[in-house]
């Protein structure tokens, strides 16, 4: 199975909702100039306000009058184009105007910031919102939190922080605690982590200072201009959208090799092998031998030495893993410092000039020569062997010795830092240490819970996230404590988290605690292996999507009210988010109805022409819909007219995989257009202009369905000389015939030949190309006539169909008694003879809901039949009922009416 079948009260004001274009709001380029431009800065008395944007003001009051100029943890770059605003003062105080916001300071004699001398108003409104200095948001639609550890559901261990966005309009940052930079921060090529930018305190003399955003509902400008101050979201490596795995457990180097071999027999794509504690000696071994962590922490949690008992050659094993394509991180829990016997230990004394008898090295993260000696020693090292990131598992102290300042923050920072001077594209794996954080990413969610409750929380929590510019959360698929779940969980969660933005399995270790698809009874290994693959399909569009979130500031995994923020249900959808500018998901976070096999789900359309891949409807929004999902079916939105970049899923380094374009119909006659994005996927060239982008444009007419692909424009290391392109078009008519260049390209009766076949399950056109030189332009038409019209005359007909199909299945438990109704397999088939005579679609679409009818009346009619042979126990349903106990007849009794019940209600939902 591909993508293709992969069935608080508004403020008075409103602003122009933004426009959803890539090109509509791009963070400024990269820079970190922490003084603010001349004429952005106003002083009045002991406070000073700097203008940075018509909406963004920040405002200092300092008890002697010296102002901090110095980039903090989070704000970075103050140096932004000065907007206009006008200044007036009197005797009382001063007030900027800019084209949006209005600020007023009338000081009393401390001058400090409080309700009674600081207000300022936003404008714009046909009722002005006025916010005054100390005001609670009580509006804010919140951000994220450090951890879900021990968390089930919302029950959280740690408290949900504010965003950068409030329904109220305005958001404020107190950024007067936090830390400085000794050296404003940038990309620069340092000899050593420390030589760049350091950590010190802030000026102990009594002082505010306060960011003040006033974006109204324009959430998305908001979010572009913090990364303009803040820092640009970064792109992961390329790889980092693939498949993840990951589990705690004892593993030896034979163990994973042998799961990476299994993955491949499964033909399942594998991009990130994760590597527990046990990489390193462990609590057991350590034990052994009588030894203590003398830092006080857990014993063997933190360790640089290899278990060369599971691990024998490590450089030979990763090397192994690297051959096949698969990126290996480890496990870290670096609190406990080094150890005496850690391999590493003589070096790192005699590095942080230890006296002889040292008896182990704290943790001092915070002294340069420890950071310096912790890379240089502890872990260029072994990525030297292979490891190509870190897992840090930070779950100890919240504080270090300066103020302000968190492990978790400034070991992202450091490590970022590390990999980004060597010249690396930079991936941190680990918690999220606070605002500012957004630059270093990925964020570890956590331990939770595995629930049915922390599924359905993760998706909110999640998209949530880019309220604070962190877009890249990866959570434990399937939770991780206690493990064992049920099938239908974790193939629900793994269905989840193929539209989250990391797809990484994982579990405690606990034998129980199953995270292998293969290893799972059908039908859920099948749709587990389908979701696995299309994960991997979904790469290229992944990948552009996140290159939108570097330019722009806007996570691609985001809440809905950043596209349609005047539309109140998209506040009132939890479950529903936006996952790249061309779909709306709704995972599915609970159980079906066992009795029928489906699921009901409400959701959202919003404005415009959407397209319910499972069913092939299209909608018109906004308004809301209602409908039922099987388990193999994820709810989601396709734009109407999308052009969708996916590629062949492979499994291994073996080839190149074919580049995939999906073009999603629309009744509208516009073009439509996406520019796919690619880089060499790794490095930090693409900062400095090495990428480049492929328009695709679509536009369908009465007569016909016109692509074209543009050559690749830009330039980097490693373009492909050729192209391989195949092209689908779902939920629509087959053509009449189809021109590539100009050229006819004749049908073909096999999948994956170069021709075009027709799909009749899923209503799709597959194109296959030959291949085509990259520089060389290509033009693809499908033509349509009076009997073959570009229109589908039957609404829903993938979702019908795929119903009638499910009810032909549900009723395989009677096959030895009687086989299903023909009436039931002519409707079902229905498709499949579209695919040997696509000329023949108009004539079987426009009987189809004939012949769904007629099948549900024969149903109907059997199931009253089926009911009565199961209650008499017709002996070719009870085989060896004579051995079978009464308890045991009543259990295929109830699955055999259980059957019928779901044929009944699959067929009605086919009508």
């Amino acid at each position: 199975m591909t993508f293709r079948a992969t069935i608080l009260v508004t403020a008075a004001f409103s602003l122009l909702s933004p426009l959803l274009c890539y090109a509509a709001s791009r963070v400024a380029p990269a820079q970190a100039v922490p003084h603010a431009a001349a004429g952005a800065t106003v002083t009045w008395g002991h406070a000073r306000f700097t203008v940075l944007t018509s909406r963004l003001i920040r405002m200092e009051w300092s008890a002697d009058s010296h102002f901090e100029d110095r980039a903090t943890l989070v704000f970075l770059n103050r140096q932004l184009p000065v907007p206009h605003f006008t200044k007036t003062s009197d005797a009382n105080g001063i007030t900027l105007e800019t084209q949006d916001l209005t600020l007023t300071y009338h000081p009393d004699a401390q001058g400090q910031f409080t309700d009674k001398t600081l207000q300022i108003t936003l404008k714009g409104g046909p009722t002005p919102v006025t916010w005054h200095a100390g005001q609670k948001d009580t509006a804010n639609l919140l951000g994220t939190t450090r951890t879900l550890d021990g968390s089930s559901g919302s029950h959280l261990k740690s408290p949900m922080e504010d965003g950068l966005v409030s329904r109220s309009g305005w958001s404020v940052v107190d950024d007067s605690q936090s830390p400085v930079f000794s050296v404003s921060p940038k990309p620069v090529v340092r000899k050593t982590v420390v030589d760049g930018a350091w950590v010190e305190e802030r000026t102990t003399a009594p002082h505010q200072d306060l960011y003040f955003f006033g974006y109204g509902h324009n959430y998305r400008q908001a979010l572009t201009d913090y990364c303009a101050v803040a820092g640009r979201i970064p792109l992961p490596p390329r790889y980092a959208f693939g498949v993840w795995w990951s589990r705690y457990w004892s593993y030896t180097d034979q163990d994973l090799l042998s799961l990476v071999q299994q993955f491949h027999e499964n033909s399942l794509p594998l991009d990130v092998m994760v590597v527990d504690m046990d990489w390193h000696l462990n609590e057991d071994q350590l034990k052994k031998r009588g030894l203590k962590d003398l830092s006080g922490h857990r014993l063997g949690w933190d360790g640089y030495t290899w278990n060369s008992t599971f691990f024998p050659n490590p450089t030979a094993f990763m090397a192994q893993l690297h051959a096949q394509g698969i990126k290996v991180a480890l496990n870290l829990h670096p609190a406990s410092g080094v150890q005496s016997w850690e391999s590493a230990f003589p070096d790192m004394v005699k590095a942080m000039n230890m006296p002889e008898g040292t008896q182990y090295v704290p943790f001092l993260i915070t002294q340069k020569n420890y950071a310096q000696a912790y890379f240089s020693v502890l872990h260029h090292p072994l990525e030297k062997q292979g490891v190509d990131f870190w897992w840090l598992d930070w779950q100890q102290e919240k504080t270090t010795p300066i103020a302000g300042l968190n492990p978790t923050w400034w070991l992202n920072y450091l490590h970022f830092t590390d990999q980004e001077r060597q010249g690396k594209r930079p991936l941190v794996f680990h918690r999220w240490g606070g605002l500012g954080n957004h630059r270093y990413q990925i964020g570890f969610s956590g331990d939770t819970i595995s629930t049915w409750e922390s599924l359905a929380f993760q998706p909110w929590f999640t998209a949530t996230a880019a309220n604070v510019g962190y877009a890249y959360w990866s959570h434990d698929i399937g939770g991780h404590s206690p493990g064992a779940i049920d099938p239908e969980l974790y193939t629900r969660w793994v269905q989840y988290g193929v539209f989250s933005p990391i797809f990484r399995t994982h579990t405690t270790k606990n034998p129980e605690a199953e995270r292998r698809i293969w290893a799972y009874p059908e039908p859920y290994s099948d749709i587990l292996r389908a979701s696995f693959r299309l994960r991997a399909e979904l790469k290229p569009y992944l990948y552009t999507e996140a290159r939108k979130t570097y330019d722009t500031g806007i996570a691609f995994n985001r809440p809905l009210y950043y596209d349609w923020p005047e539309e109140n249900d998209a506040y009132t959808m939890p479950n529903e988010y936006i996952f790249g500018d061309n779909m709306v998901v709704a995972p599915i976070v609970q159980p079906v109805d066992h009795k029928t096999g489906l699921v009901q789900a409400t959701l959202w359309v919003p404005p415009g022409q959407w397209v319910e891949r499972s069913s092939g409807k299209t909608y018109t929004g906004p308004t809301k819909i209602t409908q039922y999902f099987s388990l193999h079916q994820t709810p989601m939105l396709i734009k109407a007219g999308a052009i969708m970049p996916l590629e062949e899923a492979v499994s291994g380094q073996s080839a190149e995989p074919q580049r995939v374009i999906e073009i999603w119909p629309t009744s509208q006659k516009e073009k439509t257009y996406y520019n796919i994005y690619e880089d060499n996927g790794q490095g930090v060239e693409y900062q400095k202009g090495a990428y480049g982008f492929i328009t695709v444009s679509a536009q369908q007419t009465n007569t016909e369905k016109r692509v074209e692909i543009a050559p690749l424009s830009g330039h980097f290391k490693g373009m492909p000389a050729l192209r391989h392109y195949a092209l689908r078009f779902p939920a629509a008519m087959p053509p009449a015939r189809i021109l590539v260049n100009g050229h006819v390209l004749a049908p073909t009766p096999f999948a994956g030949q170069v021709g075009w076949y027709y799909e009749g399950n899923l209503l799709t056109t597959h194109v296959v190309l030959p291949p085509q030189a990259a520089h060389t332009p290509l033009s693809v038409v499908l033509v349509y006539d009076a009997n073959h019209p570009v229109q589908v005359p039957t609404q829903g007909f993938t979702g019908r169909l795929t119903r009638l199909i499910e009810a032909y299945h549900a009723l395989a438990p009677f096959e030895r008694m009687q086989q299903a109704p023909d009436e039931l397999v002519r409707a079902a088939q229905t498709g499949s003879r579209l695919g040997y005579a696509p000329e023949t679609a108009k004539a079987e679409l426009e009987t189809f809901s004939a012949q769904a009818a007629l099948a549900e009346q024969v149903v109907k009619a059997d199931a009253v039949q089926l009911q009565a042979a199961v209650q008499a126990e017709k002996k070719s349903l009870f085989f060896g009922q004579k051995h079978k106990t009464l308890e045991q007849k009543q259990k295929i009794k109830d699955t055999l009416l259980q059957a019928i019940n779901q044929a009944l209600t699959l067929v009605h939902d086919a009508q």
